[in-house]
């Protein structure tokens, strides 16, 4: 599963064009992210991607948990989200 990696600077309408590509394509994709701030773009991210696939006839699934990931050789504690098509 493709994993996308979501920052505090990234911007949702981006994430969200990239998210729909993989879904469209692969049908699920996974995204990271770290932080207060990143787990926002994400949030807003899944919302915005939603927008442009369901004209499609899909609808997204989210499921949400901890994972951890390393950053500059540190293990961190991410939100790990699983996003997929539910068709």
């Amino acid at each position: 599963m493709e994993i996308l990696k979501v920052g505090t600077n990234s911007k949702p309408k981006a994430v969200a064009g990239a998210l729909a590509a993989v879904i469209e394509k692969n049908g699920a994709v996974e995204m990271h992210a770290v932080g207060a701030g990143a787990v926002n773009q994400a949030v807003k991210a899944i919302a915005i991607a939603r927008g442009f696939v369901a004209p499609k006839g899909i609808d997204l699934i989210s499921i949400i948990a901890f994972t951890t990931v390393e950053i500059n050789g540190q293990e961190k504690t991410a939100i790990k989200f699983i996003i997929k098509s539910s068709n």
